[in-house]
């Protein structure tokens, strides 16, 4: 099992001071934090894509060229791409080089997100939800396979056979298909034959057990071979030196989280109690000391069928630098060797 971290580079308030970090400083603060995850010998680190005044992600490709540029080793990746608001030619093109700069360290994980700002955004219709991102993910596989393609749809210009360029040094370009909880979705990526990146926001782990079961199926009726169909999980979760003081750490700033999506989707109120029981052995978030983290790791593999990869998303707006440092340096150093063989 490999692990990572993701990010959606949400804006900052310094805990100890209530100083809101500019964007300025937290886009450095950032490329700081890939650079560890890259020195601690994490295997990935993904940044989201968000439209939102609380995220300064919503121009990935331009953050992971920064991040290629100063790393290594690290895997550097999407959490996720919004290909139901994108042109598919352009995020090819943007992916592919990043893919030569990085020296073929790039996965493109491809979804329809979590929030839907980017579809006014861009002048698309919440109404053609399925049918944006089933279309455009067709075109991103035909990119991936030739050169020159013709191919039409009904949400983007004909492609007559032009050349789209530049080609990536990975071949193919990894696309993973980033999933919810809809049966389909599963369904989808077993069939193309594509890895699968599972959002893990609530509930349990081992809830996805069926969903998980279901993507193999598909991908064994459709002929692929099983090391085709691997598994990852995108999860929330932070590592401290003691269980109490992960949570201590990021309860602040998750309350503040989910607050502001409670309000705008008529959720009932987060509590301490709920972020509690969450972050319990078999809630959705990866908190605590190393030993706890990483047997939880190792634990809702087993519930899956094994999992190949699994991204943390520990940034939240009340955590502070030096802490988030602290928690990729524990995670790289002594969750994921404890995992490694699992």
């Amino acid at each position: 099992m490999h692990v990572g971290v993701d990010s959606f580079v949400a804006a900052v308030t310094d805990p100890s001071t209530e100083r809101l970090v500019g964007p300025e400083e937290r886009m450095a603060h950032l490329l700081e934090e890939i650079a560890l995850a890259d020195e601690v010998g994490l295997y990935s680190f993904g940044i989201g894509e968000h439209h939102r005044p609380e995220y300064y992600d919503s121009a990935p490709p331009v953050i992971l060229g920064a991040a290629a540029a100063r790393t290594s080793r690290i895997r550097l990746g999407s959490a996720v791409t919004v290909l139901s608001a994108a042109d598919p030619v352009r995020v090819f093109q943007q992916f592919a080089t990043l893919d030569l700069i990085s020296r073929g360290r790039v996965d493109l994980v491809v979804g329809r997100g979590s929030f839907v700002e980017a579809f006014p955004l861009f002048g698309l219709s919440l109404a053609d939800y399925d049918e944006l991102f089933e279309e455009k993910l067709d075109l991103l596989l035909r990119l991936r396979e030739s050169e020159e393609v013709t191919w039409s749809g009904r949400h983007r210009p004909a492609l007559t056979g032009q050349g789209v360029y530049p080609r990536p040094l990975q071949d193919p370009l990894p696309i993973w298909v980033g999933v919810g909880g809809t049966p389909e979705s599963f369904v989808r990526a077993g069939l193309l034959g594509l890895p699968l990146m599972v959002a893990v926001i609530g509930g349990e782990p081992r809830q996805f057990a069926p969903l998980v079961d279901l993507y193999r199926r598909a991908g064994a009726r459709a002929g692929h071979a099983p090391e085709r169909l691997q598994v990852g999980l995108h999860v929330f979760g932070y590592v401290a030196e003691s269980t109490r003081a992960a949570a201590d750490t990021i309860y602040p700033g998750w309350h503040e989280m989910f607050t502001k999506v409670s309000r705008e989707r008529g959720f009932a109120q987060p509590t301490r109690a709920q972020f509690d029981a969450t972050s319990g052995p078999n809630g959705a978030f990866f908190t605590g000391d190393p030993d706890t983290v990483a047997d939880k790791l190792v634990r809702v593999s087993g519930q899956l069928g094994g999992v190949d990869r699994v991204s943390i998303q520990m940034t939240n707006p009340r955590l502070a630098h030096a802490d988030l440092l602290r928690g990729i340096e524990l995670l790289g150093t002594e969750v994921a060797p404890r995992v490694a063989g699992a």
